[in-house]
């Protein structure tokens, strides 16, 4: 059996996350689903696998939820079972950063697509900043990306205010794993007064996807957050690093 795994995020406002953590463990344990769901008041983020019917039919249930119809979704496979269970956790933020006021379904900065990422890499008068962090980052990134080298995303914060000035008149081009720290980390950009900001579409592993190899700007794997542990170019499972 070829399971499918799908990653998945959506800001969205949730008034009360607890009383959706119940019914989401019930329909997952019925399906045979299993992976990580995160719910919080700002939305729902995590990554699961299963039977292509079963990871449909969660999908079709979180989709339901307040906000959520554009859910944000990567699929990929897996020969194994990637997780050895199912966990739905409520949680303050669904990507810590620790920064109040922000609200990135409404602030977040523009997207560029995957197929226009390119020319973004290319510019001389664009940095390239990697929101995730130093262990992710030595798996691959994307050639001239810089490496803020942090060991959480909560430290992203103090290390832009003590590098800010580096970035003085240059467009800012944000990226991460699956799009969810570039919207939390763009918005917080623009909360800063940084307006020339954008982030890919989807992340990398949406890069991986669409972009053909021969035309790839990114070098190394994609770390992820199971048990294939990286993805190359059309999200082919590459294991550890060499």
């Amino acid at each position: 059996m070829t399971f499918t795994v799908a990653a998945l995020y959506r800001f969205a406002p949730f008034d009360d996350p607890a009383a959706l953590r119940q019914p989401l463990i019930d329909l997952c344990a019925a399906l045979g689903v299993k992976g990580t769901l995160l719910l919080a008041r700002e939305g729902v983020n995590g990554t699961m696998a299963g039977s292509e019917a079963g990871i449909a039919a969660v999908l079709d249930h979180i989709r339901a939820l307040p906000g959520c119809a554009e859910l944000d979704v990567k699929y990929s496979t897996a020969a194994d079972m990637p997780f050895q269970r199912l966990k739905v956790r409520l949680k303050k933020e669904i990507v810590t950063l620790k920064v109040a006021g922000l609200d990135p379904a409404r602030d977040a900065a523009p997207y560029v697509d995957p197929a226009d990422w390119n020319t973004l890499v290319d510019d001389p008068d664009t940095v390239l900043i990697d929101t995730r962090n130093g262990f992710e980052v030595g798996y691959g990134s994307f050639d001239g990306a810089v490496d803020p080298a942090t060991k959480s995303f909560g430290e992203f914060p103090d290390w832009w205010r003590a590098n800010a000035a580096r970035f003085t008149g240059k467009r800012v081009a944000m990226f991460c794993t699956g799009g969810i720290r570039c919207e939390k980390s763009t918005a917080f950009l623009r909360h800063e007064g940084v307006e020339n900001v954008v982030h890919l579409k989807g992340g990398i592993l949406a890069y991986l996807e669409q972009v053909p190899a021969a035309e790839s700007r990114w070098h190394g794997s994609c770390f992820v957050f199971d048990e294939r542990v990286s993805v190359g170019h059309g999200l082919v499972e590459v294991g550890e690093k060499e």
